[in-house]
């Protein structure tokens, strides 16, 4: 490729892309458990701008295409809540992933008045790639929900 990835905080501007983006990432989620209607798939843009202006979220730019993204939110209890953890599936297993991950828990663990108790994220049973990816990062299985038939979510945490 040449170029490097750079990992920077989004902007409102880079709302519809990051809306595209996670539109192609997640069509292989949707596959896995059969289900097209799954809420990635189906956010609207207003929802994903108010997501932006409500917490921080990250993108990655490889020149000036977004290739991946991940967004978080704290809240009173202390609690990060990670969430669309996104890469192109082009520039998959290149560590790009656990970069915008640890790059996302930093900003909250040094950014704020109060430092966060614990790093929450959920994803889909199906997913072994995402779950090397955060297991190998220190997040355990706190929870296991059944959202829908062949459709399993798992609740990870760790310690800030």
């Amino acid at each position: 490729m040449g170029m490097s990835v750079t990992i920077s905080a989004a902007s409102a501007q880079d709302a519809e892309h990051i809306l595209k983006l996670q539109y192609l990432c997640y069509q292989g989620e949707a596959e896995l458990c059969g289900d097209y209607t799954i809420e990635p798939l189906t956010q609207p843009l207003e929802d994903l701008r108010a997501e932006l202006s409500r917490g921080h979220a990250l993108v990655a730019r490889l020149g000036d295409e977004i290739v991946a993204s991940v967004r978080g939110e704290a809240d009173e209890t202390g609690t990060v809540r990670i969430t669309r953890l996104i890469v192109h599936p082009r520039l998959r297993r290149h560590g790009l992933g656990g970069r915008l991950l640890d790059a996302i828990e930093e900003h909250f663990a040094t950014g704020g008045d109060s430092a966060p108790k614990r790093f929450r994220l959920l994803t889909g049973h199906r997913g072994d790639g995402n779950l090397r990816l955060y297991r190998g990062r220190g997040y355990e299985t706190v929870a296991v929900e059944r959202v829908a038939p062949g459709r399993t979510l798992l609740t990870l945490e760790k310690a800030a």
